[in-house]
């Protein structure tokens, strides 16, 4: 069907329209973009486009319908998924299966059905005259270090009033999530000095210098599970700050002394933990440990490359996203979640901000991604009372 013939699209079929895009992180959401661009010019409403300079092939796309003032409630998504490769699927991962109460395709939890639900909303707020402006922001590259977003909310200031409550609909079981921990990485390469094996004192191994870092990390991670956590911290599992490496190479040979070594050291932190003082930290060992390999032979190296900086969300104080969400869900409980969203990079922005979306965060990425019925249709009960709220 062509965009000009379509009508007001259900949830349903919004979302299996854009799983049918394959916007899988390394590749272009382009085409995604211009579909939702059409639909939303079908229907009388003006989109705004952030094209990334450094990447052609992608763009984020926000919207402002209602009023033209301040104070909007925003509907915030990503439109990038991760990689299907070496998953096991029973069915098309592009394609929308429903089966036993499950409706099975890459992104259905995270997090394009939010984002079939959100463009929903939008066209029903413009057609319905709210009295409060409702927004879509939909951006890229979230799965890789939610590095999209902040170009995207600096894109919108002065192109569309600033709204005061964002609902970043990462999957929540649709229950109100104000705090989640942050996170940073660095691209680490150690730069060894090649000699044989048998002389290993005579040269720099990049991949025993580098393993005295990943040492230190499982240090780190030890002394602050020993550690009593502090109220915030204590509502999080864990319940503390953690250090990772998920990947490593390096090496040539078994008798050779390596000569790189590349990880990406990375850390989850709980809101209060201060970044800058963890960032510190690691470099400090770093430079410790190059002073010592630059003592064997001054050509060893340690280069450390920023992968991406994601703040944490922290509960606010009577939050304004927070109150909505509520007053719309009845949920009154705590909640955190120990992943990463866009919503901290919002809060630092200046916004109210809280996550609550359908589905649950345990099929995010994972073979045969399913959200179930039952939560798709609360996400849109949601919406639906959303719009009434705004009305």
């Amino acid at each position: 069907m062509s965009i000009e013939t379509l009508e007001r699209l259900t949830p349903l079929e919004l979302m299996t329209k854009l799983i049918s895009f394959p916007t899988v992180s390394r590749d272009s959401n382009l085409p995604l973009i211009d579909w939702v661009e059409s639909y939303l010019i079908l229907h009388g409403i003006a989109s705004h486009r952030w094209p990334d300079p450094k990447q052609p092939h992608k763009a984020a796309l926000f919207a402002h319908v209602g009023p033209d003032i301040k104070g909007a409630v925003v509907l915030s998504g990503h439109t990038d998924v991760v990689p299907v490769d070496g998953q096991p699927w029973e069915t098309n991962p592009w394609d929308v299966v429903e089966k036993e109460g499950k409706y099975y395709g890459r992104g259905t939890c995270d997090m394009k059905g939010f984002d079939a639900l959100a463009i929903w909303a939008l066209v029903e707020a413009h057609y319905a005259e709210v009295t409060r402006p409702l927004q879509l922001a939909l951006s890229f590259d979230e799965e890789i270090g939610c590095t999209g977003a902040p170009p995207m909310i600096a894109a919108m200031q002065g192109v569309v009033p600033k709204g005061s409550a964002v609902i970043v609909g990462e999957p929540s079981m649709m229950k109100a999530v104000t705090g989640h921990k942050g996170g940073n990485a660095f691209a680490t390469h150690v730069v060894g000095f090649e000699v044989h094996s048998s002389i290993h004192y005579r040269g720099v191994s990049a991949v025993h210098e580098g393993a005295r870092l990943i040492q230190w990390a499982t240090e780190q991670n030890e002394l602050n599970g020993a550690a009593t956590p502090g109220p915030l911290a204590s509502m999080f599992d864990p319940a503390y700050t953690t250090w990772h490496v998920g990947i490593i190479s390096g090496g040539t040979a078994d008798n050779i002394t390596a000569k790189d070594c590349h990880f990406n050291m990375g850390y989850r932190a709980v809101p209060g933990d201060d970044t800058a003082r963890l960032n510190q930290m690691y470099f400090d060992k770093v430079n410790e440990v190059k002073a010592a390999m630059q003592a064997v032979h001054p050509e060893a190296d340690i280069v450390l490359t920023p992968r991406f900086a994601v703040p944490p969300l922290k509960p606010e104080e009577n939050g304004e996203a927070e109150g909505l969400v509520r007053a719309v869900t009845g949920d009154n409980a705590a909640h955190v979640v120990s992943y990463g969203t866009e919503a901290g990079q919002f809060q630092d922005a200046g916004y109210s901000a809280v996550v609550c979306g359908p589905g649950d965060i345990a099929q995010a990425h994972q073979p045969n991604e399913f959200i179930e019925v039952a939560q798709f249709e609360a996400g849109h009960q949601f919406m639906c009372e959303l719009l009434a709220k705004l009305a």
